[in-house]
């Protein structure tokens, strides 16, 4: 089984497949798929993947197959979400819940400093970060693309977070291909999938008996060194290839990237804007999904007898109101200029920013928006008429 490197692109974007795709396959069957959880135990990672949570399938701590969601898929479409079953009993059969990988790389609340009242005064004690290695199961090709993305801002050359750094730096990144995609889905516009091509470990891509598995890495390598894993066979290889095949050419929505910064640069008067912004509930809900969003606010937290000051960050949205707050005024004081704040930003000022687009196309922020709003129909309806 041939091993493949792979590098992401300098400037954090996606970089395009061959067209005999991704390295030599090896093949895993189901039958031994507990083993490789086993081996990732064994090497001390905490393995992070799908499971039924609350409804939803979400990202949690799982050891067994029996953890993962096995025959079952969800429906998505604008602001609506729910479980189904399947007719089959396909364990990675679905697309992408509310949670994304950045909770546990960017906590939604986190404690970076804290100061403690000594005899000769308050010092700085240092901060712990106690999580052991994660072992990411489940990473989608959009959700590889943005964890890229958050790299862009986190591991900056010149201020570098160094939480977020020993996370990313410690994380095993175990990528599944897309077999189907969902009505919101639009990673096809933003050349991030549906299958994966870059920043994985290793790459699974689930057939009936079982998983063919791509090597993206040396660490992905060793990780197994000493299992049942063969390699592919030529109608193992074909089903695999037929299964990522029909994920893409499932995938119907589209954004039209053409010249965007430009367009909602030049647009900031536009009517929809206000149209929008009567059916925008400015709830967050987008940016808590969205797997690239990173505002964030830091408060200092007290204990009862004042003796240790915690400063805690916590994961934060320019969709709330106080988020703009500056020299005793909000600077977006109303939902019309937060959500162009959101989707100028997400869509022209990262690319300014970080030289990348900061939407992935995962489509989260259209499921989750308990109105529907769809940001490429907002785009369309801006380029269709641009004033």
């Amino acid at each position: 089984m041939a091993e493949r490197e792979t590098k992401p692109d300098p400037k954090g974007k996606s970089l395009p497949a061959s067209d005999d795709g991704p390295g030599a396959a090896g093949w895993i069957a189901k039958s031994d798929f507990q083993s490789f959880l086993d081996r990732l135990v064994a090497l001390g990672y905490r393995t992070i993947g799908p499971t039924l949570i609350q409804g939803a399938i979400g990202y949690d701590e799982i050891r067994q197959v029996d953890d993962l969601p096995k025959g079952w898929t969800e429906h998505q479409s604008a602001g609506s979400y729910r479980l189904v079953r399947r007719d089959d009993d396909a364990w990675f059969g679905f697309n992408l819940g509310p949670h994304s990988w950045k909770r546990y790389l960017f906590p939604p609340q986190q404690t970076v400093a804290k100061a403690i009242k000594r005899d000769d005064g308050w010092q700085l004690d240092d901060v712990e970060d106690a999580e052991p290695p994660f072992a990411f199961l489940g990473v989608r090709a959009c959700e590889l693309a943005a964890i890229l993305v958050q790299d862009r801002v986190f591991l900056n050359e010149h201020h570098s977070d160094p939480i977020y750094r020993r996370r990313r730096e410690n994380a095993l990144l175990i990528a599944v291909n897309c077999t189907q995609a969902a009505e919101t889905c639009f990673c096809t516009s933003m050349g991030t999938g549906p299958r994966c091509v870059v920043a994985f470990d290793l790459a699974l891509t689930e057939t009936e008996l079982g998983f063919t598995v791509e090597i993206g890495s040396p660490r992905g390598a060793s990780v197994l060194a000493g299992l049942p894993i063969r390699e592919a066979a030529p109608a193992e290889c074909a089903e695999a290839a037929s299964a990522r095949q029909q994920a893409e050419d499932q995938i119907s929505k589209r954004l039209d990237t053409t010249d965007i910064r430009e367009l909602l640069l030049g647009n900031l008067d536009h009517p929809q804007w206000d149209d929008v912004a009567e059916r925008c509930l400015s709830c967050t809900n987008c940016t808590m999904v969205c797997p690239t969003c990173f505002c964030h606010s830091v408060e200092e937290v007290s204990d009862l007898d004042g003796g240790q000051v915690d400063r805690v960050r916590q994961w934060d949205s320019c969709f709330n109101a106080r988020f703009s707050y500056m020299n005793g005024g909000l600077v977006r004081g109303d939902v019309r200029s937060r959500y162009r704040q959101w989707l100028t930003h997400k869509l022209a000022g990262w690319i300014d920013q970080f030289d990348t687009s900061g939407c992935v196309g995962c489509g989260r922020c259209i499921t989750w928006c308990p109105v529907g709003i769809d940001l490429t129909a907002e785009v369309a309806a801006i380029r269709e008429v641009p004033k």
